[in-house]
């Protein structure tokens, strides 16, 4: 049986493959978002949140072989196969065969793009908070498709079918997800806005 990861270890192998701030910031909010949501089900929430961590390992140096090579990298680094299979799970459709089936894949697949608008939605208002954020303005936003036009809502909707969830429910989990967050993605806002 494979080691179980720490965080640490996560962390430090998400560094190693992306540089860039907003893949860090994206890869940190999915993370928030998962610990949350597993901590509401009373579900591992250590082990849904270095799944979130590392679900994009891939992206900025493979963005050709995303899934496939975080595959390869994680089974090189001995990876449980629960690990591995959440991870490739969220690109169901896209880069990937692999249906979500637990539920820790299910909100991984809904959630992933929805960190995106959130943050997006956050970042057009003028507190560029997410703490003040609603599941109401998110919604408003949502059904401008030129606003944040690379989120597939699609795959959204299809993750809360999965979940047995009406979207504004997914939005708020979200929402509250990134609020334990907001300082490390920069989505806190500015003091005195």
């Amino acid at each position: 049986m494979s080691p179980v990861p720490s965080r640490e270890d996560a962390f430090k192998l998400l560094k190693k493959y992306n540089q860039t701030e907003s893949l860090i910031k994206h890869a940190l909010a999915v993370e928030g978002v998962m610990r949350y949501c597993a901590r509401k089900q009373g579900a591992d929430e250590e082990k849904w949140g270095i799944v979130g961590l590392v679900h994009d390992l891939d992206y900025e140096q493979f963005p050709d072989q995303h899934c496939t090579q975080s595959e390869a990298i994680l089974k090189e680094h001995d990876w449980p196969e629960e690990y591995i299979r959440a991870v490739i799970s969220h690109g169901w459709g896209i880069c990937s065969d692999k249906e979500p089936r637990s539920e820790m894949e299910k909100v991984l697949y809904a959630i992933d793009e929805l960190t995106g608008l959130v943050a997006t939605t956050a970042l057009v208002r003028p507190s560029k908070s997410v703490l003040d954020l609603t599941p109401k303005s998110v919604k408003k936003k949502w059904k401008d498709k030129r606003f944040a036009a690379g989120v597939d809502r699609s795959i959204i909707e299809r993750g809360a079918e999965m979940l047995g969830v009406q979207v504004s429910d997914l939005i708020l989990d979200t929402i509250t997800g990134m609020r334990e967050v907001a300082e490390e993605i920069g989505l806190k806002g500015s003091p005195g806005e």
